[in-house]
This record gives C-alpha cells, structure tokens and sequence, in this order.
C-alpha cells in the first residue's frame, strides 16, 4: 500500500502542533455512578448532521480506502485495533527520517532531540489523562504489559498468602491471566464479581465481596465484548472504603472518550495507542506517585538504573522512568502523542454524540436480524458501539468468514473473554466495533451479510 506523502511544510507544521498541544487542558471527564447517565449528563444529545464531516475524517485514513476481492473493505474490528491516520503515519516516518537517535539529553544534537520528543509526549500523555505529572505516566508495550506490570511488581510487594484479588467475570484475558499468576505466586484467592443477564456488573454484590482481605480490586471501564461502560468512579470509591487499591482497564474507554483518572480516583490505570489511532506496541500505564516509588522494578537494564556497581544496589531512577529499562520505545511514544493531538483536534462532544446516534441505529438494525441475539445492554446510552452477537445455527468464526467474502472485517471466537461468554450461555460469539470513521452504511452493509447469512442459516 502506497501512503501519500504530504509536504515538507505540512509535515513540519503539524509536528509543531502536538508539540503546542501538550498545552491543552483535558476534556470533560466521565465519572458518575450510573456510567451512561454521565456522559448524557456532560455531552447532551444536540442535533447534528454528522455525514459529511465522516467523509471527510475518512479521507485522512488511507487503508479505508482498500479493497477486499475486488470489494470495498468495511472495517468494523476497532475493538481489536483502529487505523492510523495521515498525521500518524507523517509523524512516525518523520522521526525516522530526520530525527531518530537513541535518546540522551547530554550527549549529541540528535539524541537530545530524541529525549526532548520522548519527553514531551510524556507530558501530552499525562496531560490527555490528566495524571497528576508525567513522572506517573510509564511507557509500556500497551495495555497487557501494563497491567502485567502492576501484577508483578505491585503483587510481589502487596500480595500474600491469604489475601483476595477481586476481579469481574467480564475480564479481557489481558486483565484475568496476569492475576491467576500473581494469585498463584502469592497464595492469594481470586474473588469475581458477576454480571446480570443484560451485562451490568453486579454492583449489589460488591459490598459482599469486599473484605479487609481485598488488596486490589480490578475491572474493565468498558467491555471487550458486551460495549457495557461500568461505573469506575463509584467502583475505586468503594474499593477504597475497604482498604483496597483499584486498576482500571480504560483499552475500550480511553479511544473513545475522555478519562481523567483523578476524578475517577483510580490507582492504576491502562490502556493502549493502537486502539486511538496510535501505533502497535505503544501503551500507557498510569499509576499514583507514591505507588510507583514503592514498587520494585519491572525488569532492569539501562535507563532504569544509573552509576552501577557491581558490589552496589544500583541508583534506580524515579517515578515511571523506574519500569522502563533499555532503549525506549520513542518512535511509538511520538506516534501516541501524535494519536491524541489527532483525536483532540477533533470536537470530541460532536464525535461521541454521533457515536451514540450510530449505537442506536446498529442496534435498531441487529435486533431485527432473524435468530440473532445480542449479548449486553440494549439500551444506547449504556454502551458504546461495540456489538458481540451469536446467529442460531451459525457458528461465529463461519459467520465471520461469510462477512469477509463480502468485504467485511470483523472479529469472532472467544474474544479473549471465555467466562464472560459462558455466563452468557455460548463460548463464542461475532463481534463488530465501530470509531471515529464507522458510518451508517458500513452498519447497512453489516446488516444486509449477516441477513444472508441468517436466511441460509434458517
């Protein structure tokens, strides 16, 4: 695939723009205890044309552009991963071809660049999130690598025989496994929190699951599979009550609206760039301060450590800096900071209402579908536009390869989220998820596949 290139002027003129835009305030956080009550309450529904300006947002993503066998590529596997817009990819190749060192701020003119670049997506990080300061913002892998490293490290520190881990049925294994592991090296108890039957979190058996045992408490922000948004803040407030730290897991969140983690009063928090427009292999963990200080290091290795000895515990560096050992990943950090100046150069309050008016049209259009059932709340305010659905008679994975003939990308299997699916009565399950650049006539087309795949299966 060819990317077109834009000129040495706009390339230029758009790298000063994220460097400004680290100067933006955050926007409106979500924080109430009814979740989908919140966001209506801080975006309220406005009448908006919005068709035309997604054309245009189109225009800036050049694989939507592609063509699978012959036909238009319809991509609705953004819960999986998003696309990377024009000023993404001008940022990265930037970097690469005129700025790429490996960092140090003393050293040569290049590689005080570097570290000025790593630094200030840093800061556009914690800003975007509104951390309390860079220094809590760490550099992952993405959203799996972070929590891996609150387990680790947290629990070795934390965790002991006796003790609970309190975690939901509705994780992503990336939020389940980590745990298991930690629970098993510490002789801990892992203690899950259910769903009702339309997949809300039991929110009335928390309070009985919590115990002066509970050390940390983690959940989703929004699930991988059912689109439900959970309410966070009231969540870590009860955490907090019993003593109990609390991780958020903001992968589906983050992309889509904006998360201040003070006022959601987390402990940790995770989340990912390719999910936002950013690149693969780029995420974020967010952690208080005086948690990061106490926690052992994750790995170690240059950049975490300096003047080492070998008969001497070495000097390890402070905040975030501590769990990132080696050669940072700053290309990935550049096309991140980049992902966000994108996203917040966008009206926001404009995009989410138009996601919702698109939530309320899927769900209007799959409800219909003969021998479908849609796993989660049917009610648009209280999810985002992410669908995971089972066809009587079908099996997900044909389902999906039936779409794929016909252009249609979207995910099928366990979903990385096997409890979840059995407690709703299947282990499988087609999963279609909508972003910034879904329309309506994707959903029509969607529809219109799984139609034909419904009529043969009856």
């Amino acid at each position: 695939m060819i990317v077109e290139k834009t000129s040495e002027t706009d390339r230029r003129e758009f790298l000063r723009k994220i460097s400004r835009a680290a100067a933006l305030a955050a926007s409106s956080p979500v924080l109430s205890t009814n979740a989908g009550a919140e966001l209506s309450h801080i975006w309220p529904s406005v009448e908006t044309d919005s068709n035309q300006p997604v054309h245009n947002l189109r225009n800036q993503f050049p694989l939507l552009k592609e063509r699978v066998d012959g036909r238009p590529l319809v991509y609705l596997d953004n819960a999986a991963t998003t696309q990377r817009p024009r000023p993404v990819l001008a940022a990265m190749t930037d970097f690469y071809a005129y700025e790429n060192a490996n960092p140090s701020k003393t050293l040569h003119s290049l590689a005080r660049q570097s570290a000025a670049k790593y630094d200030r997506a840093r800061d556009h990080v914690a800003r975007f999130i509104n951390a309390a300061g860079p220094e809590e913002v760490v550099f992952t892998r993405g959203t799996t690598e972070a929590i891996n490293l609150v387990a680790r490290s947290w629990g070795e520190a934390n965790l002991r025989a006796g003790d609970e881990i309190l975690l939901t049925v509705a994780e992503h294994y990336s939020n389940l496994v980590p745990w298991q592991l930690a629970a098993r090296r510490a002789g801990a108890t892992l203690r899950v929190l259910d769903i009702s039957d339309t997949g809300h979190l039991r929110l009335d058996q928390l309070d009985k699951l919590l115990s002066k045992r509970t050390k940390i408490v983690t959940f989703p922000h929004v699930s991988n599979v059912l689109g439900a948004i959970n309410p966070a803040k009231e969540i870590c407030e009860r955490a907090h009550r019993a003593g109990a730290v609390a991780l958020v897991d903001a992968a589906q969140s983050v992309p889509h609206f904006p998360v201040d983690v003070q006022e959601l009063g987390c402990d940790f928090l995770a989340f990912s760039g390719h999910k936002m427009c950013g690149p693969m292999g780029i995420g974020v963990l967010c952690a208080r301060r005086e948690l990061l200080e106490a926690m052992p290091p994750f790995q170690g290795g240059s950049n975490m450590a300096h003047e080492v000895e070998i008969e001497s515990v070495p000097d390890f560096a402070e905040g975030g800096l501590k769990f990132e050992a080696g050669t940072p990943n700053v290309p990935g950090a550049v096309g991140l900071a980049a992902a966000i100046a994108f996203l917040q150069s966008l009206d926001r309050k404009a995009l989410w209402t138009r996601e919702q008016e698109l939530t309320r049209y899927a769900l209007s259009k799959l409800q219909k579908i003969r021998g479908s059932r849609i796993l989660g709340p049917t009610k648009s305010q209280e999810r985002m536009s992410v669908f995971s659905f089972v066809i009587e008679n079908r099996r997900p994975l044909d389902v999906a390869t039936s779409l794929d003939r016909a252009g249609i990308a979207v995910r099928a299997g366990d979903l990385a989220s096997l409890p979840l699916l059995k407690r709703l009565a299947t282990e499988a399950a087609v999963r279609a998820s909508c972003y910034i650049y879904t329309t309506k006539d994707d959903i029509d087309k969607l529809v219109a596949g799984l139609e034909e795949i419904s009529g043969v299966a009856n």
